[in-house]
């Protein structure tokens, strides 16, 4: 895995000292909250109900789409010509997985016309207009305090369940999922985007906003938490 592995704590993304970990460290209980919550931990077991993973894939298309948008926001926001054509591949990149999430939820007895005819949950809405609101109301710094928890986040995740000794290796019906995550393409993205908002913190005064910064990337690790916890409330 691409962070560096000989700190004291192997889960970690971004450079010793830098505000991603300095961020994900004093959020504390929000971020392992997310990053360990029961949906995941069930997921690691193999015992979560296929309608929570269901509920969970439906409200997660939904996400992406504006996650997208996020993304659209950050080419604006971008501030170089470099990073505005980093941004604006990203949102190529993610349109194109929403054709791919619908493959994937169609092998989970998901229809096209079920997924896309599925309205947002109040999680969902609560979640994604958050995160527009920050980058359409702060700078580059502040949209990507707001994003980089789901990015950074799900493969935290995917590195707890594979160092879980609790976890399901044979049989598992998500071992596809968790794959996916801990695989080291995503997690090559996952150590980039904690990078950049090291980067950020630099040029962007990160240090002088800790605070506020702070505030939003442990709101957006709550927020996680619900849209976890959303699929657990379908499956009762």
């Amino acid at each position: 895995m691409p962070a560096d592995l000989t700190t004291a704590d192997p889960l970690a993304f971004g450079a010793e000292g830098g505000l991603f970990r300095r961020l994900r460290d004093a959020s504390g209980a929000d971020w392992t909250g997310y990053t360990w919550h029961p949906f995941v931990r069930q997921l690691s077991a193999g015992t979560l109900p296929l309608k929570a993973f269901q509920h969970y894939l439906i409200q997660d298309y939904l996400f992406l789409i504006h996650f997208a948008r996020a993304k659209a926001l950050a080419v604006v926001k971008g501030e170089s010509l470099q990073a505005m054509r980093d941004k604006a591949a990203a949102v190529l990149a993610i349109l194109d997985e929403t054709l791919l999430h619908l493959k994937y939820c169609a092998e989970w007895g998901l229809s096209e016309t079920q997924v896309t005819q599925i309205p947002e949950t109040l999680e969902t809405v609560s979640y994604t207009r958050w995160v527009l609101d920050r980058g359409l109301a702060g700078d580059i710094l502040d949209l990507e305090i707001a994003l980089v928890p789901c990015t950074v986040g799900y493969a935290e995740v995917a590195r707890r369940i594979m160092a879980d000794p609790n976890r399901m290796v044979a049989g598992n019906p998500y071992q596809s999922w968790i794959e996916s995550y801990a695989g080291a393409g995503y997690q090559s993205m996952a150590e980039a985007a904690a990078r950049r908002i090291d980067a950020l913190g630099v040029s962007h005064g990160g240090e002088a906003r800790f605070a506020s910064l702070l505030r939003d990337f442990s709101m957006a690790a709550r927020l996680e938490q619900g849209f976890w916890q959303q699929g657990l409330d379908a499956a009762r």
